[in-house]
């Protein structure tokens, strides 16, 4: 069986700032995301946060190449230091493989129920 190729990789990051750097970290954050999205492979990124402090970062990049090269990127690794050793509190990290994906869109005119 041929080998499939390599699809995108996303990353789902959650955390939770420590109280006392929570309005240092934004600078840092903003940094990575505009570092992030000049890389090469790049697609997307979204952020939520929840009312009990929980943070939801999604990345995606178009290969495991593009995401490695991210990951290892001399900037990002010193952000990662920080994070760990100043920001956050906790934290969650899981990188994933897309094996398939669908988009849509609702129909505008379709009423519910």
């Amino acid at each position: 069986m041929p080998e499939r190729p390599a699809g995108p990789v996303v990353t789902i990051f959650r955390s939770r700032l420590r109280p006392d750097t929570a309005g240092d970290y934004q600078g840092l954050a903003d940094r990575m995301l505009e570092l992030a999205s000049a890389q090469p492979g790049f697609v997307d990124f979204a952020h939520f946060s929840a009312g009990d402090g929980e943070r939801v970062s999604i990345i995606t990049f178009d290969s495991p190449e593009s995401h490695e090269r991210w990951r290892d990127h001399p900037e990002h690794r010193e952000a990662q230091r920080l994070g760990r050793e100043r920001y956050y509190a906790e934290y969650s990290i899981r990188v994933c493989r897309v094996e398939s994906e669908r988009d849509g869109q609702a129909d505008p005119t379709a009423r519910p129920g």
